[in-house]
């Protein structure tokens, strides 16, 4: 929107195959149900194709007879397709859309509901319905890597369509994108941002060697704020950590099975492999190979330190070791 040339080109392996699996779902709907897939809908602001709408009985019938649904839905309904990976399927099935999902579809039924469907080719028939009352709105989302699929539901709800709205119109008064808040926490730490077409122009680049974070610094007053954030996400961690290692070890005698809203199951546990030395020295030999007489480090470090010996040590040219943050208490002044 603000007129930015793209600068990269980022992974579209995910996108593409996400698109193809969006492609052939939706076909198969519109030859299998006759549902409307991939409509228009527009204003003066907001442009943009819903990914289903299905009809009730009353707004069908006023249809010609082979664009009508071949079974009508009890409500209006708007879907939104989304593709996901394993990766984040168990926080979707969890917690369903994210706002900006939600927002996305609020917008398209909102739009079904004031203005209707965009007057296009294609479907000018829809269009002379007119201002269509949309009272669900459903997400279908779809696992890309095994096609597991889960839907959700959710009543249209006026106030969060307005605001959605009113989301939009702030974007749009935004003299700059650097007026506008970062949703994401940058290359490196974010996926979205490692795949944005823009990412090299909304994050400038740092120092060589240093992340692309180090340019949200820009005096002390940054540096207090971070260092508060830090400390405080580290009070969490370590509560959070203490939780976690005190209910794992409670449950290390219960049985998989379904436990209120969760599942609780099992990995490991298998007999624990190494590689067989003598079996690979026989091999060697039978082999005529000949078999690696490379001193074994670890065992001459713990043989001199039983000892009572130094283990001599060196520096390795050009490594540093990697640089660890260390947050206390600031010492008052005298």
């Amino acid at each position: 929107m603000a007129g930015a040339e793209r600068t990269n080109e980022g992974d579209k392996r995910a996108a593409i195959l996400g698109t193809y699996i969006h492609k052939g779902l939706l076909e198969d709907a519109r030859r299998e149900y006759n549902w409307l897939v991939e409509r228009s809908v527009s204003d003066d602001v907001i442009r943009g194709h819903i990914d289903v709408v299905q009809l009730d009985a009353a707004t069908a019938a006023r249809l010609p007879k082979r664009h009508r649904p071949i079974e009508p839905s009890d409500v209006v309904t708007v879907e939104d397709v989304k593709t996901k990976s394993s990766r984040v399927w168990d926080r979707v099935v969890r917690y369903g859309p994210t706002a900006a999902e939600m927002r996305q579809v609020l917008l398209y039924a909102s739009l079904l509901r004031t203005v209707g469907f965009a007057d296009i080719s294609g479907q000018r028939y829809l269009h002379r319905l007119g201002p269509v009352e949309v009272a669900r709105i459903r997400f279908r989302f779809v696992c890309r890597d095994n096609g597991e699929e889960h839907v959700q539901e959710f009543p249209f709800d006026e106030w969060l369509a307005a605001e959605a709205r009113w989301w939009v119109d702030r974007v749009l008064e935004a003299a700059s994108p650097e007026d506008l808040r970062r949703d994401h926490d940058g290359p490196g730490l974010s996926v979205v941002c490692d795949n944005c077409p823009f990412v090299d122009a909304c994050w400038p680049r740092a120092a060589p060697g240093k992340p692309a974070q180090t340019v949200l610094i820009r005096d002390d007053a940054d540096r207090a704020k971070a260092l508060s954030d830090y400390v405080r996400a580290h009070e969490r961690f370590r509560e959070s950590k203490r939780v976690k290692e005190k209910v794992r070890a409670m449950l290390d005698d219960s049985p998989e099975g379904n436990y209120g809203a969760n599942h609780l199951g099992w990995g490991g546990g298998n007999d624990k492999e190494e590689p067989d030395v003598q079996a690979m020295v026989d091999q060697f030999e039978d082999a005529e190979l000949v078999v690696p007489m490379v001193p074994d480090t670890e065992a001459m470090i713990q043989i001199l330190r039983r000892a009572g010996m130094v283990v001599p040590r060196r520096k390795v040219a050009g490594h540093k070791t990697a640089r660890s943050i260390k947050v206390t208490r600031a010492r008052e002044s005298a």
